[in-house]
């Protein structure tokens, strides 16, 4: 193609990409505005520059050691480690709606995407839109599969059926065949739509070990430690599809945000709704409204977005200071762009079972969308995910638009800590301690706390022992090798 700004021209397509386009002099490297394809860049000992869409592959041109400032990071809060890292020291991620400029002289980026806001029904308008053609884009001529849960991926099903066969599958607990998102799953009836069953027995349970281990990630995937459950879900689908599988990830991110949008409200001098709202989501949370408040007032969006307000005790270094977002659509762009870059390491997992895994909800046309939207329309204590209902409401059958939670699984975390106890104690001695990163007594006392059923910081927890076996992983895989081959250009 020729275009003067491939940037420009290349932000209408559909799905998640990085466009690249290369001239005698000059590589343009164009990210996507979500980061769901993530680029990164390494200077080699002999000086020179190369890119890539591997931080891992990238790593063995500088000596392949994990970057603890990171990990240390990513342990702290998974959604705050900093944007200038990667898992892997020396190599830098490319900024998430950037272009990348290589000549033989000079490396730089530039910011091609920012939000653009739009009234509510054109906003609207386009998120129905990319969400329709992303899903188009992936699912024709194909036979499809998808996660078959919540709301997010069952829309994305009922999308996908409209453009060929697709098989949607639904995992629930093999003792117990009717609980979770089962009941949903049988009484959404679509045309084109095959529901397939996968129960989770004893072996698929999060902790439960898998022949070969965990395969090797650019960092730690969020299906680290359910990586016996994940793969066995792939393995499934794939046997009657075209090995082209869609999650809803990112749809909780988007569409169920925290409430940092009573900051455009303080902003506006929107008392009322401020305090109305402050109050409705004091009440789901079973809190005070006045550190809400407070936050707004002093324009403190990382209060508002913080789901986890502390690192975990177990940590031993003290994490970075998050940086504070700008406001509501900064924090939005934040964590999706958070969530996109660690979804990137599951694709490389679903890669390993022969399946190509698709996030629909993380292309940047459907994040451009969705912050195009006012924040005080994007949140509602009312209503579940009001924004996807208006832009897709007419497009999903009742069971689908009517449903206003979520499958849990806590009890089955709990159940797989006190099956699976030992290896998971052993796994508090691992590289993560051995490295001074975790005092490994304090994780043990979480992990027996876990197996008694007491309450604790599940996502830390999680968080903390999937770092540990992502790093195990890589530690005993080799990274590839790299030569020299033919002519170095720009």
């Amino acid at each position: 193609m020729y275009a003067d700004d491939l940037a420009a021209a290349s932000a209408p397509w559909s799905g998640s990409f990085t466009a690249v386009r290369a001239t005698p002099d000059t590589v343009e490297v164009v990210t996507d505005a979500a980061g769901a394809c993530p680029v990164y860049t390494v200077r080699t000992p002999d000086g020179l520059v190369v890119w890539g869409s591997s931080s891992r592959a990238l790593a063995g041109l500088n000596g392949a050691r994990v970057d603890q400032r990171w990990l240390a990071a990513y342990i702290g809060d998974r959604h705050s480690a900093p944007t200038d890292l990667s898992a892997w020291e020396g190599v830098a991620p490319v900024p998430p709606g950037h272009r990348l400029l290589l000549t033989a002289d000079d490396t730089r980026t530039e910011q091609w995407w920012r939000p653009v806001p739009l009234p509510r029904e054109e906003a609207l308008e386009r998120i129905r839109t990319s969400l329709v053609e992303g899903v188009r884009a992936r699912s024709h001529g194909l036979r499809m599969s998808t996660d078959l849960a919540g709301v997010d991926s069952s829309a994305l099903a009922v999308l996908s059926a409209k453009f060929g066969p697709v098989t949607g599958v639904t995992a629930h607990p093999e003792d117990a065949p009717e609980e979770g998102d089962l009941g949903y799953a049988r009484a959404l009836s679509v045309p084109g739509l095959c529901l397939r069953l996968f129960p989770m027995g004893e072996d698929h349970l999060p902790f439960s070990t898998c022949a070969g281990g965990l395969p090797p990630t650019d960092e730690p995937p969020p299906s680290a430690v359910s990586w016996a459950a994940f793969s066995g879900q792939l393995h499934a689908v794939g046997q009657d599809t075209d090995g082209c599988h869609l999650t809803g990830d990112g749809g909780d991110n988007l569409f169920l945000p925290p409430p940092t949008h009573l900051l455009t409200l303080a902003r506006q001098h929107r008392w009322v709704g401020l305090w109305r709202d402050a109050c409705a989501w004091a009440r789901l949370r079973r809190r005070s409204p006045w550190p809400y408040v407070r936050a707004a007032l002093a324009g403190d969006a990382n209060a508002l977005s913080r789901s986890a307000p502390d690192p975990p005790p177990w940590l031993c270094v003290p994490p970075p200071e998050r940086v504070q977002a700008a406001g509501a659509d900064d924090a939005l762009v934040r964590l999706v762009r958070s969530v996109a870059r660690a979804a990137a390491s599951d694709i490389q997992l679903a890669d390993h079972v022969g399946v190509e895994q698709h996030n629909p909800y993380l292309d940047g046309a459907v994040l451009g969308a969705v912050v195009s939207l006012a924040p005080p329309d994007r949140f509602s204590a009312y209503r579940y995910k009001p924004a996807l209902m208006d832009a897709l409401g007419d497009l999903l059958p009742p069971v689908v638009r009517g449903r206003t939670t979520k499958g849990a699984f806590v009890r089955d975390y709990h159940r797989a800590v006190r099956v699976h106890l030992r290896s998971v104690l052993d796994m508090c001695d691992g590289p993560l301690a051995d490295a001074g990163l975790v005092d490994p007594e304090k994780l043990r006392s979480a992990v027996r706390a876990a197996a008694l059923g007491a309450r604790v910081p599940w996502a830390h927890l999680v968080t903390s022992l999937g770092a540990n076996l992502w790093w195990e992983s890589v530690s005993r895989t080799p990274v590839c090798a790299w030569g020299m081959s033919g002519e170095v250009r720009a």
